[in-house]
């Protein structure tokens, strides 16, 4: 079994299996449908919101709570014969002497299975794919001979709003919620009367009202309610010990102001042996609709039978889903993270971008157009409609000069302009890789407004960002960075537009060489001419003035002074330049070799590469928040796996691959996390960096869940080691694999085609195709058109 003191995976690899309940951290999960969402911790933590986790909060998380991960979603039992009490999901009762406790992650689903004073519980919490609502599904199971007559309390507290608002602005926020009770129904129905939908913090008073109604119910018969969190958790007490469930007494409160909580009693009584089907459900529908419950559905909604079958939906989709992608090869970790977990994070980063999660908090990014247009590499083979309309609401936030916003809001559709000199290029990168998975040309064709003013087709935006990047540079032609690149912490760089990123003018050239097949398809020579001579100026240029010896300089400041260079004491080598000279074909081979020799004898590290070296222990205004961060963590000196992700392509085009797996291994979670007291996040999923050995807790992750690494490391691992390198034509097989695999196996749908992929490796070698076989046929090329080919299988044997 593959994992470690505190759990390990399933023995199919679709769950990871808490069974210590005392984690480091808080270990999350994800449960969505299009319009809901929630996170989901291993004692039923996190936030549920409907569209946007900052302006339409549904249920609260406090930030730096203590005791960790309150509140959350709790169905608390109670022995009436005993009054003891506890939690189906361990919290908020965690003193409590459990003989069992499991913790079930799967994908879109967590299922919590504990066993205490004779009781066993079993509580899964979903989001159905066809209604915005989230289902607690819960059997209870009476283990010992006797009768047990038992108190059911479900609850959860409300925010219903702006989460922002709500953290910032409480006292006043409170003014304005109203929780009934429906007889009837048998739900509590919560709204508030006011929404502050601001486009960013202010003292404006907006007068909108909340749109929505939340409806809050259980399939047991309903005993008591309370929609005041006062009245329910009782004076100076918490969710541990609310005075309602130590009495045995609801106050069936129903209010027009203060802190809401949605909260229900029901008693049962299960003979010996006996077991009880239940389910708690929460859903919103828009205060406009007349028939509010028939909108919802809620009497199939409400039935234990077809939630059942909503379980298995969810399952299915899934199913489906990881099938697009399928692995065998010698390294069971490298097979665990391609077949499930890689996968599944990176339709996390998809729809939550870096916005919806435990260390993000939702309140401040939005969605990055970066983070849009990039992440769409890791979920287009599964789901290319939805990427397909992904990209053309992204394309909104473009100005008709071609630059963005540098990140958005739903329900408000306001950004940001922050000048980050990499965001507009984002825009055909993302572009390109939808059309090399799809060759989905019409989509070159739809018409997109602009952010301020007038509409192009989506082959019109494209060129607009590129010709933008081509205009933002200096006058020997690097690009400006202005407030920052990719790395958002060289903020101070350039702001007063004479500084130069020598990582985006690679970055540039890289994007430029990506679209030169797509304008040939166009047959748009103008345009390909002009930025051919742009690409082949910039190699021109920073090889003159950004050769630094042994690496490549980072950066140029406003005065013109380097950054990255062997001449500092703090700061020498960074990654990304070195990374993207190989990746972008500039760097000459002799000058790919060194900069990639420097970065192996700098930066490498046990758990990858380090972002920069050495990190920054004295302030450097003119460098940025770099220098501010503590080192070894963050930009300042982590392994930030997203940057480590480039330096395994680069080693691969370079001809390493040996090495470069050697630090894609290390970087996998389930290796980078053996000290898993140390490293503290989710062993399952990236993190966005862990702490380097220029910090005290060297090995130290953080900010799992949301980061490009997953989908960089999803690719590289396909397309670059694996081998299936797509284009606008087709895709070639070019395998990349350490010299002791003797045989793998892999295959991916594609067009419509699955491509099933045996490789194999008599002589030992990294790569190099000598012979190849499709449908038994010996093949000239390594080249496939799909189209070509009859059937819905092409079987591929390729020999190294």
């Amino acid at each position: 079994m593959i994992g470690n003191k505190y759990g390990n995976f399933s023995k199919d690899g679709r769950e990871f299996i808490i069974t210590d309940p005392r984690t480091p951290r808080p270990w999350f999960n994800y449960m969505w449908n299009d319009n809901y969402a929630g996170l989901i911790s291993h004692t039923g933590g996190g936030f549920s919101f409907l569209d946007t986790p900052r302006d339409n909060r549904l249920t609260r998380m406090r930030y730096n709570c203590l005791p960790w991960d309150r509140p959350g979603r709790y169905v608390i039992v109670k022995d009436a014969d005993t009054n003891k009490y506890w939690s189906l999901s361990w919290a908020p009762t965690p003193d409590r002497d459990y003989k069992k406790y499991e913790c079930h992650h799967g994908q879109g689903y967590t299922k919590i299975i504990t066993e205490i004073n004779g009781i066993r519980g079993e509580i899964t919490y979903f989001v159905p794919s066809d209604t915005n609502a989230e289902i607690w599904r819960v059997n209870l199971k009476n283990l010992t001979n006797k009768k047990r007559n038992l108190e059911i309390y479900s609850f959860t507290e409300l925010l219903m709003g702006n989460a922002l608002n709500d953290l910032i602005n409480q006292p006043n926020d409170k003014h304005f919620t109203e929780i009934v009770f429906d007889k009837k129904k048998k739900a509590l129905v919560a709204t508030r009367r006011y929404w502050v939908l601001n486009k960013k913090v202010s003292v404006a008073q907006p007068n909108i009202d909340w749109k929505y109604k939340l409806y809050f119910t259980q399939t047991l018969p309903i005993t008591g309610f309370d929609g005041s969190l006062d009245n329910f958790i009782g004076r100076w007490r918490s969710e541990s010990n609310p005075e309602s469930i130590e009495t045995g007494k609801m106050k069936n409160t129903q209010i027009t102001a203060g802190d809401p909580i949605a909260a229900l009693q029901s008693k049962l009584s299960l003979d010996g042996k006996a077991e009880k089907d239940f389910a708690v459900i929460m859903a919103v529908a828009p205060k406009e609709v007349e028939e509010p419950y028939e909108f919802l559905n809620w009497k199939s909604l409400t039935n234990v039978k077809v939630i059942d079958e909503k379980i298995k939906t969810l399952n299915a989709k899934w199913d489906s889903y990881l099938s697009n992608v399928k692995v065998d090869t010698p390294k069971n970790k490298f097979n665990l993270m391609l077949n499930v977990w890689n996968q599944y994070q990176s339709a996390v980063t998809f729809d939550m971008a870096r916005n919806s999660g435990y260390y993000h908090g939702g309140l401040l990014f939005g969605t990055g157009m970066r983070d849009q247009f990039q992440d769409i590499i890791g979920t287009v083979m599964a789901e290319p409609d939805r990427v397909r309309v992904r990209l053309l609401n992204a394309l909104r936030f473009q100005f008709k000069d071609g630059s963005t916003l540098h990140n958005f809001f739903k329900l408000t559709d306001w950004g940001e302009r922050t000048n980050h000199s990499d965001t507009p290029l984002w825009i055909p990168f993302g572009l390109i890789e939808y059309l090399n998975e799809t060759a989905d040309f019409s989509i070159l064709d739809e018409t997109v407004k602009f952010y301020d003013e007038g509409e192009g087709t989506v082959y019109e935006h494209l060129k607009k960002a590129l010709d933008f990047a081509i205009s933002a540079t200096t006058e020997r032609g690097i690009p400006k960075i202005m407030n920052g690149d990719w790395n958002d912490t060289l903020d101070h760089v350039g702001p007063l537009g004479k500084g130069e990123t020598v990582w985006g003018g690679f970055f540039l050239a890289y994007v430029l060489r990506k679209t030169f097949e797509l304008l040939e398809f166009k047959k748009d020579d103008e345009t390909l001419n002009r930025w051919k001579t742009a690409y082949d100026n910039l190699g021109k240029v920073i090889n003159e003035v950004a050769w630094d010896g042994e690496w490549y300089i980072r950066a140029f400041r406003d005065n013109g002074e380097p950054l990255g260079t062997h001449a500092h004491k703090q700061g020498k080598i960074f990654i990304n330049a070195q990374t993207w000279a190989v990746i972008s074909g500039l760097a000459p081979k002799d000058r790919a070799d060194k900069c990639l020799a420097s970065v192996k004898k700098y930066l490498a590290k046990p758990n990858g590469i380090q972002i920069c070296w050495p990190s920054y222990t004295e302030v450097e205004d003119n460098v940025g928040l770099i220098s501010r961060c503590v080192p070894g963590k963050k930009e300042n000196g982590a392994i930030f796996n997203h940057a480590s992700s480039w330096f395994v392509l680069a080693s691969i085009i370079n001809g390493d691959a040996e090495f470069a797996f050697e630090i894609y291994r290390r970087m996998m979670p389930l290796n980078s996390s053996k000290r898993i007291d140390r490293y503290e996040v989710e062993p399952y999923v990236y993190a966005e960096y862990v702490t380097s050995p220029d910090h005290p807790t060297e090995g130290q992750a953080s900010h799992s869940w949301l980061t490009g690494s997953a989908v960089w490391m999803f690719r590289i691992a396909l397309d670059y080691i694996l081998g299936f390198k797509t284009s606008l034509k087709g895709v070639s097989i070019e395998p990349n694999i350490p010299s002791k695999w003797k045989e793998f196996k892999a295959e991916r749908k594609f067009r419509g085609k699955t491509l099933k992929l045996t490789v194999k490796n008599p002589k030992g070698k990294n790569s190099g195709i000598t012979k190849i076989y499709i449908n038994g046929n010996e093949a000239e090329s390594t080249f496939i058109d799909p189209e070509k080919f009859e059937g819905e299988i092409l079987e591929i044997t390729a020999i190294l």
